[in-house]
């Protein structure tokens, strides 16, 4: 039970879920670290990252709308946030706020261990915080032929050029990697049953990626395996990046079989 000595770490998104609280808890109580984890909304960010520093929370995972937001009220970008401007988790240390981008790790790994062919022509959805970890890790998978989606030109454009890719408003054809990094198909939003691309390209793609966690099983993540292609999805992404916010807020590494079934209990 949680006492005086508990250690509290939390989330802030735009649409909180239960999968990083079981996860993270999971590994608490397996591991006996007097720690609890909450996930929490906010329509006031400063208000709660405020909060994080005076209450003395240890850790703050930060998901969609809040990765790029959040910056102007961190004391140290580390390396891994400040390469992308992302931030998708903060470490208090004494009331010095550290930011980290543990999303690039997740997905430069999963890029690797499902064999993504760096020659295929790449089709990213998105420009904001998410998409910026997703793009320097195709960047740094090798990929070279990408092409940023994105309504707006502005930041579209900005990302896309910032790694010398394409920027266009909708996918193009002849796209064989396809990754959603925005909220379509997020349960609980306003566009939770589209497709986050066209039927016509999924069914022609090599390989669909969902960073979209809640549900696990997006109307994208169904439709590449309604078409039999590799599928990549959002709940790789944040078992993943959720076991290196671990470490960054404990100190302390789980092995491999650990992490598996803590994702797999956060997700039953």
């Amino acid at each position: 039970m949680p006492d005086r000595d508990t250690v509290l770490c939390m989330s802030l998104s735009g649409r909180p879920s239960s999968i990083g609280t079981q996860f993270h808890n999971y590994l608490y109580r397996e591991l006996g670290l007097n720690y609890l984890y909450k996930a929490f909304s906010t329509t006031d960010l400063p208000a709660a990252i405020g909060g994080v520093r005076a209450l003395g929370v240890r850790g703050c995972a930060i998901s969609m709308p809040f990765k790029e937001a959040v910056i102007e009220l961190i004391d140290v970008m580390e390396p891994s946030a400040a390469a992308i401007d992302s931030v998708n988790t903060i470490v208090n240390e004494d009331g010095v706020l550290h930011a980290y981008n543990t999303d690039y790790a997740a997905v430069a790994s999963l890029l690797r261990s499902h064999d993504v062919d760096p020659a295929l022509p790449v089709a990213v959805r998105g420009s904001g915080g998410m998409a910026k970890a997703v793009v320097a890790a195709l960047r740094d998978h090798g990929c070279a032929d990408v092409t940023v989606v994105a309504r707006n030109a502005e930041t579209g454009s900005a990302l896309a050029g910032l790694y010398g890719f394409r920027h266009a408003t909708e996918a193009p054809d002849g796209a064989r990697v396809l990754v959603n990094a925005t909220p379509v198909g997020m349960a609980g939003g306003p566009a939770a049953e589209e497709l986050s691309f066209p039927a016509h390209l999924i069914d022609a793609a090599d390989t669909v990626f969902d960073v979209v966690a809640l549900p696990p099983e997006t109307p994208l993540v169904r439709a590449g395996r309604a078409a039999g292609t590799t599928v990549i999805t959002g709940a790789e992404v944040i078992a993943l990046q959720a076991a290196e916010q671990f470490v960054l807020y404990t100190g302390v590494r789980p092995d491999a079989d650990l992490v598996r079934r803590a994702s797999e209990y956060s997700r039953a």
